[in-house]
């Protein structure tokens, strides 16, 4: 199941796939009529069912199953636990339009930065799972690049319309999403590096990694499909999602 070398090449080639997704979504955004719709949130339910269903397929049971239990929940609760860390610390402000982080820093920050912010909050974790998944071998680590490729679409269309109003250009607003799509492959990179670096914290990583994202699903995307009622139809988006990795994992 696991790779015996070149974790970081693989690192770079999975973690540009997923800044594609977020590019693609971006510019579909931006090209595109904007309100906050049924399919706003159908499409971050695919990409919380399909986060959540990678961080156990792809991620936490094959850390058990090169490792063990103990080494799994210890990556897990860490992932958690650094997640939730920056979360708290870092000042940000989601679609939602809710500000997040230390109160001396609510209405001294500017309002695109909050939103940048929030950005590499959601996306460093999923770079990590495509770093994580550079160890796997190569068809279980393409089809998780492709997977958080595919979840990056909705969530780049989701960020265009509010990064539009902050900056007043449309270019400006697809350059920002297309560079937070690349922080992405970076935190994919490091991720790659330090398995590069020590191949016996592979099992630690991928668990960690799994729960940075089982976080991010719970705390971040999840909450913003549910403030415009639209629960019904974010639940089957979410089910979709679930559906869709569940299948693209057996393929791999």
């Amino acid at each position: 199941m696991f790779l015996e070398a070149d974790a970081l090449g693989r690192s770079i080639i999975f973690g540009l796939i997923p800044a594609l997704g977020t590019s693609i979504g971006g510019l579909i955004g931006v090209l595109t009529p904007h309100s906050r719709d049924l399919y706003m949130d159908f499409g971050l339910g695919f990409a919380a069912g399909l986060m959540l269903v990678a961080s156990f397929t792809s991620l936490l049971i094959p850390s058990i199953e090169l490792s063990s239990i103990y080494v799994a929940l210890a990556g897990l609760i860490t992932g958690v636990v650094m997640i939730f860390i920056v979360d708290k610390l870092t000042p940000h402000e989601h679609l939602q339009e809710r500000f997040e982080g230390p109160a001396r820093y609510k209405g001294r920050v500017k309002a695109l930065y909050l939103m940048v912010f929030a950005l590499l909050i959601h996306n460093i974790p999923e770079g990590m799972a495509v770093g994580a998944g550079s160890a796997l071998v190569f068809e279980k680590g393409l089809a998780l690049s492709i997977a958080i490729a595919i979840q990056d679409v909705p969530e780049g269309f989701a960020v265009s319309y509010p990064l539009i109003s902050l900056t007043g250009s449309r270019f400006k607003a697809f350059s920002i999403a297309v560079l937070s799509g690349f922080s992405e492959t970076l935190a994919s990179i490091l991720t790659g590096l330090l398995i590069e670096v020590s191949q016996g914290l592979i099992p630690f990583i991928l668990a960690l990694a799994a729960g940075a994202m089982v976080y991010v699903v719970s705390d971040e995307v999840i909450p913003e499909t549910h403030k415009y009622g639209h629960e019904d139809v974010a639940t089957m988006g979410f089910v979709t999602g679930f559906v869709t990795m569940l299948f693209l994992d057996t393929l791999a």
